[in-house]
């Protein structure tokens, strides 16, 4: 008796230990780049999916802004006017600006300059 009793504790503990599943770090808006309306970009954006998605995309003010509009008419975003656009506008590019030479007009050989 003694040992289906143990048998049953160490089988019970060893399913829970499978079945726990670590879930991931909680964003903050301090993980991202300091700036005005960082905030305000942080919780506007993770109404719907993490900011790290966000954090990931490089885009000039124009790119940004048709990526808002394309949300709000694929996804259903609120639609953002006036001063809050702005704001949010004027964080995005700036904390996550162009980047990558594709997105700059094409790769651009370094000998040639």
């Amino acid at each position: 008796m003694l040992t289906l009793v143990v048998s049953m504790a160490f089988a019970q503990q060893h399913s829970i230990a499978q079945t726990s599943v670590p879930q991931p770090a909680e964003e903050t808006p301090e993980m991202f780049p300091a700036g005005p309306h960082r905030d305000d970009t942080f919780y506007f954006c993770t109404a719907c999916h993490n900011f790290k998605l966000t954090a990931a995309q490089s885009m000039n003010r124009e790119q940004w802004d048709e990526t808002l509009d394309w949300m709000t008419t694929k996804h259903n975003m609120p639609k953002l006017d006036g001063d809050d656009r702005k704001n949010i506008l004027d964080y995005l590019a700036t904390a996550f600006p162009v980047t990558s030479p594709a997105q700059q007009g094409g790769f651009k050989n370094p000998f040639l300059n």
